[in-house]
């Protein structure tokens, strides 16, 4: 007897593909019901992956962190579009015993808008795709119902990003939470309840929903920081950088220059954040486009203060400050007259030591000597940095304008 029941437990087919081995008498249909004769044993055997893996809409393939550095994009052209608003009905109220119910239908919705959103957590525009298409209105309905209006298509853009339409200037979103309307959507089409009149008790007219807004805008982003550091490539601004705050731009032992602006946060204190940014090196000949050119320049545009980062190993480092000044008022008049202290990094190396005192009476001023390798003097850069900044507030406030808080 027992063998005879596993030999047939042995002849029972069986279902492949499912998380578990069960007797196909599982599944067969209760008495009275039958299966299609060509049934495909594949449907029987689908499992729920493979259905949610069909019923998911392909996505674009999220960048990691590392990824959105090395693929930095300051600049984009975007193609948006609103959405399309949604068609009136034309239909007549039906009900017994009401034999001219008259018009009722309703007008569609209206497209959704394209929005321009600052996320703080987005550094870079390479997550901005090219083209954008707004949600389409819903169509009306019987009853005098409305369509359903399509939903808002939100961009998210990092801080300090500049909306361009050819050359006008449509917005600057240098704020978080800051929002811009860059496409409107379409209006909803009118039903034929919209056209009931003494003249016309049963108007037959409804009119199909308007096409949204179609705009190319230019997307630049200009870093948004309190204070920028500039220098010649080679100076040890990332070092300094990496030195007085958690950011980490790449630094070697050999003669190199960072290609992305890099933003770190300084605390202070009493609480406040002081974010300064890491400007990639400029050579002379920038405000010409050479080099990095005007790819980085724009980026200084937004800093209230500046940080000149001088290489004190070289033979007459005084004379980088002049380029230096000269290549930013070249590019914007009055960007070199800005607030700004002189940083003599690499101190700690015996020939630029002994060119500090020549250097101090060529500037006519003191310059914040340091090392951005060994940390010598970075309480000295720390307490004028948050003179500058506090000088900076107070001014603001002045004005009426609300200081950039980070």
């Amino acid at each position: 007897m027992i063998r005879s029941r596993l030999s047939a437990a042995r002849s029972w087919p069986v279902l492949e593909r499912v998380g578990c081995w069960t007797p196909l008498a599982r599944v067969f249909p209760r008495p009275g019901r039958l299966l299609p004769q060509h049934a495909s044993p594949r449907l029987l055997s689908v499992s729920c992956a493979d259905c949610t893996k069909h019923q998911e809409p392909p996505r674009k393939k999220l960048l990691s962190e590392k990824k959105l550095k090395r693929h930095f994009v300051d600049h984009r052209r975007v193609l948006v579009r609103g959405g399309r608003g949604g068609d009136g009905v034309s239909c007549f109220h039906s009900e017994p015993r009401k034999e001219f119910g008259g018009p009722d239908g309703g007008d569609g919705g209206y497209g959704g808008h394209v929005i321009l959103r600052v996320d703080r957590q987005v550094k870079s525009l390479s997550s901005v795709l090219s083209q954008y298409q707004g949600f389409d209105g819903g169509a009306g309905g019987r009853k005098n119902c409305f369509g359903r209006s399509g939903a808002v298509l939100y961009i998210q853009v990092p801080v300090g990003t500049l909306v361009k339409e050819g050359n006008e200037v449509l917005a600057d979103l240098s704020h978080p939470g800051d929002e811009f309307i860059a496409a409107l959507g379409g209006a909803g089409g009118k039903g034929n309840r919209f056209f009931l009149a003494n003249s016309n008790r049963a108007p037959t007219t409804c009119t199909p929903g308007q096409p949204g807004q179609e705009r190319v805008l230019f997307l630049e982003l200009k870093t948004v920081a309190h204070a920028g550091l500039v220098g010649f490539p080679n100076a040890g601004k990332s070092s300094l950088l990496r030195a007085i705050s958690n950011a980490r731009p790449t630094v070697a032992s050999y003669p190199f220059t960072t290609l992305n602006p890099h933003v770190g946060v300084v605390h202070c204190e009493d609480h406040q954040q002081i974010a300064v940014a890491d400007i990639p090196g400029i050579v002379r000949g920038a405000h010409r486009n050479r080099g990095l050119g005007l790819a980085f320049l724009r980026h200084i545009e937004r800093c209230p203060f500046l940080l000149f980062v001088l290489d004190l190993s070289v033979p007459e480092p005084w004379t980088q400050l002049d380029d230096l000044k000269y290549e930013l008022e070249q590019y914007r008049e009055g960007l070199s007259e800005r607030p700004h202290a002189v940083v003599a990094n690499k101190v700690d190396l015996p020939q630029a030591r002994a060119q500090l005192p020549q250097l101090q009476a060529r500037l006519g001023r003191e310059a914040i000597a340091l090392s951005a390798a060994t940390g010598e003097n970075l309480e000295g850069l720390l307490l004028h940095l948050k003179e500058l900044h506090d000088d900076h507030v107070a001014a603001e406030l002045e004005r009426g304008r609300q200081p950039l808080r980070w």
